[in-house]
Formats: C-alpha cells, sequence, structure tokens
C-alpha cells in the first residue's frame, strides 16, 4: 500500500463589511448641506433625460413594499404554552406569523 502525503491548501479568509445607517440617526452637516442645496434647485433645472416616463401599462403589476425588507431583532419572549401551539398549528413560519399579528396590532394603535 502506497502513503500519499496531502497537503492543505491555503484559503484565504474573505471578509466583507458592511455599513448601516440606523433609522432615525442624524444626519451629518455636509448631507443637510446637500440637501439644502438640492431643495434650492426649481425642478426645471433637474436633468431628467436619462429616466424614462413611466406610463399607466408599466404601473398596473406594480407592488408596494415588494423589497422592503424591515430589520430583524432577535428577542427571548415568554409566551403561554396554548399561544404557541396555535401559532404552530399551521407548521413551519410561527414566528413570522406572531411577527405579522403583532405588525397588525401594532398599525391598528397607531391609525387610532
Amino acid at each position: 500500500m502506497k502513503t500519499v502525503k496531502v497537503e492543505k491548501a491555503k484559503v484565504k479568509e474573505v471578509r466583507m463589511v458592511t455599513y448601516r445607517r440606523e433609522p432615525g440617526s442624524p444626519l451629518t452637516a455636509k448631507q443637510r448641506a446637500n440637501l439644502a442645496e438640492l431643495a434650492k434647485r426649481p425642478e426645471h433645472e433637474t436633468d431628467t433625460s436619462d429616466i424614462p416616463e413611466l406610463t399607466d401599462a408599466m404601473w398596473k403589476d406594480a407592488v408596494r413594499g415588494r423589497f422592503y425588507r424591515p430589520v430583524k431583532k432577535a428577542v427571548s419572549l415568554r409566551l403561554d404554552a396554548d399561544v404557541i401551539a396555535w401559532l404552530k398549528k399551521d407548521g413551519k413560519g410561527y414566528q413570522s406569523r406572531a411577527n405579522r399579528l403583532l405588525r397588525e396590532k401594532m398599525l391598528a394603535d397607531k391609525a387610532s
């Protein structure tokens, strides 16, 4: 029997850096100045020649918020056993169902 020496390949670790601006974090002075300058400009000075006009046909299948994904935060929450059983009765996705129910209640409270 022949013995073969195997060397481990060196794998370069790839690190991804992401920057996230938290909702409600204040704008910098430079950002505020930029926005103020843009707000002063009359609309007719904005060049929109590279943007196609949108027709009603283009909007007919539009869906609001299709790609919106709110920031999720892990929490530990104690719920009654029967509430968990009720949420789990339809199978996978009980946490999403709980989130949807809470969101609907939250939005109803905000509207009133």
